[in-house]
């Protein structure tokens, strides 16, 4: 039997502020956007930085975590799964796509408040988890 996975795990800093809306239904969804970095050197020796943007998405309750602690800036860890949708746009006929991360659990990598200093241990980590909700919404649920 074939066996297949679809894991993603990013830490990163959050670029855009998270945008919570809720379904017709009232489950929340929160939507924000994460900036991964990584170094390397050039063809001629020079350090350079590439930084990779990732659309997350998350759900019910973690949703709510995400817009009550997430600000951007935030370090996060995220766990999830890719998704890509797609859609005929309106004005071209074109077909667009878009992937997303749908995020299963999320670590909040900075300290409470600002007064903690960068000396003192991360022990003020908050971990969501939230059962996978993606057969249960709809692209017509999503209110954005």
């Amino acid at each position: 039997m074939a066996k297949s996975v679809n894991k993603v795990i990013l830490i990163g800093n959050v670029g855009r502020g998270p945008e919570v809306k809720f379904t017709p239904s009232g489950t929340p969804v929160a939507k924000f956007s994460l900036a991964t970095s990584e170094r390397s050197k050039d063809k001629s020796g020079e350090w350079e930085d590439r930084t990779e943007w990732h659309n997350i998405v998350a759900w019910q309750r973690l949703a709510e975590v995400v817009g009550e602690y997430v600000k951007k800036g935030s370090k996060v860890y995220i766990e999830g799964r890719l998704q890509t949708s797609s859609w005929d746009d309106k004005q071209s006929g074109e077909k667009k796509y878009r992937t997303e991360v749908v995020a299963g659990e999320m670590l909040l990598l900075d300290g409470r408040g600002e007064s903690r200093s960068q000396d003192e241990p991360q022990q003020h980590r908050q971990a969501v988890a939230v059962p996978d909700a993606g057969s249960e919404i709809t692209d017509d649920d999503i209110p954005f």
